[in-house]
């Protein structure tokens, strides 16, 4: 792909939600989104088109990761995360169930939250995401199923 325009349309929503995950603040999800797209703009490095997002989101996740340095913290979950829901109901019911979800992620570890995120979210392969993490195929694999399970045991609590 080397129309960049194109390439900020089918993934800015992607890279936005994974920052907002990430980092649990609207503020920052959008200037990592906005920084993401800065540095692969800038980079002199080409993207081969099966690696887009992979390559979007490490940049995100190392953003999110060089915030988490500098600040030393982890912000609250947004009280507006947007849903979708058609009735006013079942709007009532989501919010309060994604909300109790994500509080919980932010408990996960940094990189078992991103790990999960990219596989269930975003359907990478445990290839993909083993190579943003830096880690194994297997220790992907390991970590994907570990968050799950802390976020199941999480909700069970």
């Amino acid at each position: 792909m080397t129309d960049f325009g194109s390439i900020y349309e089918r993934y800015a929503a992607d890279v936005f939600r994974f920052a907002l995950y990430l980092s649990g603040n609207r503020g920052d999800a959008e200037d990592i989104t906005s920084e993401t797209f800065v540095r692969a703009w800038a980079s002199q490095d080409s993207i081969a088109a099966g690696t887009v997002k992979g390559y979007l989101f490490a940049i995100a996740r190392n953003l999110f990761l060089k915030g988490l340095r500098g600040a030393s913290r982890q912000s609250e979950l947004p009280s507006d995360v947007p849903d979708t829901a058609p009735s006013a109901q079942e709007r009532v019911e989501q919010e309060s169930q994604v909300k109790a979800v994500l509080a919980e992620m932010q408990k996960l570890p940094p990189a078992d939250r991103a790990a999960l995120i990219m596989r269930t979210l975003d359907e990478l392969p445990y290839r993909e995401i083993a190579r943003v993490l830096g880690i194994s195929e297997n220790a992907a694999k390991v970590k994907v199923h570990r968050a799950r399970a802390s976020l199941m045991n999480l909700r069970r609590a």
